[in-house]
């Protein structure tokens, strides 16, 4: 059974007849330009906004999951992280708790630890650069535990040795029996970590499949307006402008 299924979604001029299905222990990547209804479609697909169409998680109606267990189901980590009180970095991880109303310790610890924020423990949120605000971001949501984890942009500030570190622990994560679907600008990353791509343009699914089946030089040319060398043999892979 898919962990997620989504079939023909419209939502005004943002998606227009997407379908893709998500596998247990599948990690997915969400490609494409700015505008192109990445954001759009995970905020979908976390029940947050209602397109016309189909949303079924592990067989269920997504909305007729009562609210509180499809948040502990299926957790997002949104693009822009904020929040407006100086808290400590437990704090904010602990909050990924709520939907389970309770204080688990260990959880708390465990994301904190995979996120690489341990360190930080003592700190308060608004003390620290946008690339640990990211990773504490991530260890909330880490901290629910979610059975799909919806990643926005999540390396976005990172630098590279964080932005390796962040896809390992959610390529990790998926396949160790979760599903992630994460949202990605940097195409030789999502080639290196993703087992699918999917890839939009103007709200439409241009391609879904494997790296090597998505990430072909003339599509990317026409989706992205630019000439794109594509080397998928090479250790690691690449994808950039010409």
């Amino acid at each position: 059974m898919a962990l997620i299924h989504a079939r023909h979604l419209h939502l005004g001029r943002r998606l227009s007849d997407v379908s893709l299905d998500l596998a247990p222990g599948e990690l997915l990547g969400v490609i494409g330009p700015n505008g192109s209804g990445k954001s759009t479609l995970l905020h979908a697909l976390a029940g947050l906004l209602r397109p016309d169409g189909e949303i079924a998680f592990e067989g269920r109606p997504l909305l007729a999951i009562p609210p509180r267990e499809r948040a502990r189901r299926i957790g997002l980590m949104p693009q822009n992280g904020e929040i407006a009180w100086s808290l400590g970095v437990c704090d904010v991880v602990a909050m990924g708790r709520l939907p389970w109303q309770d204080e688990d310790a260990g959880a708390i610890d465990r994301a904190m630890a995979l996120a690489g924020v341990a360190a930080l423990a003592g700190r308060r949120v608004d003390e620290l650069s946008g690339g640990e605000q990211a990773r504490v971001w991530l260890a909330r949501v880490l901290a629910g535990q979610p059975r799909l984890l919806l990643a926005d942009e999540p390396i976005a500030r990172l630098d590279l040795h964080y932005q390796c570190s962040v896809m390992d622990v959610l390529r990790d994560y998926a396949h160790a029996g979760q599903g992630v679907i994460v949202a990605i600008h940097d195409l030789g990353l999502a080639a290196r970590y993703c087992d699918r791509l999917c890839l939009l343009h103007r709200g439409r699914v241009r391609c879904l499949g494997r790296p090597d089946e998505v990430l072909l030089a003339p599509v990317l040319a026409e989706v992205f307006g630019i000439a794109i060398h594509v080397d998928l043999d090479s250790d690691p892979p690449i994808v950039v402008p010409k």
